[in-house]
């Protein structure tokens, strides 16, 4: 398997300005998405120089009306003391993520489920996998789900993404997105309906995944502290490594 880092993870968004210390990326087409407006540290901070990029990017932020901060560090490096101090003293909250890959060969093999389908988004189903996404954006604010609908019917027009709902008893039941490259395929996005849970839907998503592209590294991105990283683990993912990431919002 080839090495794996979060160098090769999407990242939806354009990188703005780049020093020695960082680089700042932004997505004027969604401002209200967090993973796509940010700064990148390329080694980790002091806590003066981590003071002074916040500055900038509150600022950069307000003058857009984004009410955000948000900050990833290098990967596999965990905060300083006592920059971990500063950033409770202040509000952020602070989590990581897990990277993992796999070769599709590796995932375990799935029994038939005649009740699970699971199709490639085209105009046909687009609508559906459109209203799926919305019902479970709108947790995050009407005019946030609004805009996410604009950056689904954008990446339906993208090669290097392939989106895909899966059906149970012929029910919208869940849903994924494959970010394809040479080498890999990112799993994004990967959903599926709380009545439709504990019923291998998940599974066979991932199963697609691995079916259509057989020859590249599977890979995605799991948050540290959350259940489905126990599920990646038991079906085979190759943990690659972790990157901290913290946010705070006005």
């Amino acid at each position: 398997m080839i090495q794996i880092t979060f160098k090769d993870i999407y990242t939806l968004g354009n990188i703005v300005d780049e020093n020695n210390q960082y680089i700042h990326v932004h997505y004027d087409k969604m401002l209200s998405r967090y993973d796509s407006n940010f700064i990148e540290f390329k080694e980790l901070p002091s806590v003066v120089d981590f003071k002074e990029a916040e500055e900038f990017l509150k600022d950069y932020h307000v003058k857009r009306d984004q009410n955000h901060v948000k900050f990833y560090f290098p990967e596999n490096t965990k905060p300083t003391e006592e920059l971990y101090a500063y950033l409770n003293e202040t509000g952020y909250e602070i989590g990581f993520l897990e990277l993992y890959a796999i070769q599709p060969k590796h995932f375990p093999l799935m029994k038939n489920c005649p009740e699970i389908d699971i199709q490639a988004v085209t105009e046909e189903n687009l609508e559906t996998f459109l209203n799926l996404q919305y019902h479970n954006d709108l947790e995050f604010g009407v005019e946030f789900a609004k805009q996410k609908v604009g950056l689904i019917k954008r990446q339906f027009e993208d090669p290097t993404i392939r989106q895909v709902l899966a059906y149970y008893k012929d029910s919208p039941a869940g849903y994924v997105e494959l970010i394809v490259s040479d080498e890999t395929v990112e799993i994004d996005n990967l959903s599926v309906e709380e009545l439709f849970r504990n019923k291998g839907i998940g599974s066979r998503l991932q199963s697609f995944a691995m079916e259509l592209f057989p020859n590249r590294t599977v890979i995605l991105v799991a948050d540290g502290e959350d259940t489905p990283r126990e599920m990646y683990r038991k079906q085979n993912y190759a943990y690659q490594g972790f990157k901290y990431e913290v946010i705070k919002i006005d």
